[in-house]
């Protein structure tokens, strides 16, 4: 079966690396640039060869078992991405001081972070629960902090001085697909506009300018193939 790295969109290579590869202990991994004038396919070839990535699940099972790292590659146009899990492989002889530790330094990609850490608090069944802390490793999707500091200051810049239409067309054109860390930056984002326009006694937004809904693409489908309908926001928060 041939192996499918080649991501057709931004919100595919996100998903992918989200749903499929961070939250199996794929946290080390390698950044890297494919330079004009080099095929991405050739490269593709090269890599995938070299570290054995093209192999199959079971396969992937008996590494894991005697204590051997397995690889994954992807790649967005020129942007590429090698990811492995703990063991023994060549990758971490090859690379060497180039890997970084996505519970450490996270992934930076079109604007979003991408990084894994431990949980804060379970989700509580009713009000009268103490908290109680989520141990497990967690993916979070977020927008990258300078640029989320850019927007903020965007749009408490020119909260006051545009109109309510104009300023929800500017929230749902953000490019940025609704996971559960970013759909809390996009409402900070809200109120932070909502109250500057208070302040000058303008009509506020409402929270219907906001996507709720993350879609989900087949991330390695041509692009006018790639998109479903999007799912329940229930769906959305579990990677």
């Amino acid at each position: 079966m041939q192996y499918r790295c080649a991501a057709t969109s931004v919100a595919g290579f996100v998903q992918q690396l989200a749903s499929c590869y961070l939250p199996h202990g794929y946290w080390f991994y390698v950044s890297g640039v494919i330079p004009p004038g080099k095929d991405p396919e050739a490269v593709d070839e090269k890599l995938i060869a070299k570290y054995g990535i093209g192999v199959s699940r079971t396969s992937r099972a008996r590494r894991k078992a005697v204590g051997i790292a397995n690889v994954h590659y992807l790649r967005y146009e020129r942007r590429f991405l090698l990811l492995a899990t703990h063991g023994f492989h060549p990758f971490y002889d090859d690379e060497g001081r180039s890997i970084r530790d996505a519970r450490r330094v996270p992934i930076k990609f079109e604007g979003y972070s991408i990084s894994v850490a431990k949980g804060g608090f379970k989700r509580k069944q009713n009000g009268q629960d103490a908290p109680v802390r989520d141990n497990r490793w967690r993916v979070r999707v977020q927008i990258e902090r300078e640029l989320y500091k850019g927007l903020k200051a965007y749009l408490i810049d020119i909260a006051p001085h545009r109109s309510a239409v104009w300023l929800a067309a500017e929230f749902r054109d953000l490019p940025f697909e609704p996971y559960a860390p970013v759909r809390q930056q996009l409402l900070n984002l809200l109120r932070y506009t909502n109250r500057r326009r208070q302040a000058a006694g303008l009509p506020t937004l409402g929270p219907a300018v906001l996507r709720y809904r993350r879609r989900i693409v087949r991330p390695f489908e041509p692009i006018d193939e790639a998109e479903t309908v999007p799912v329940p926001l229930v769906k959305a928060t579990g990677v």
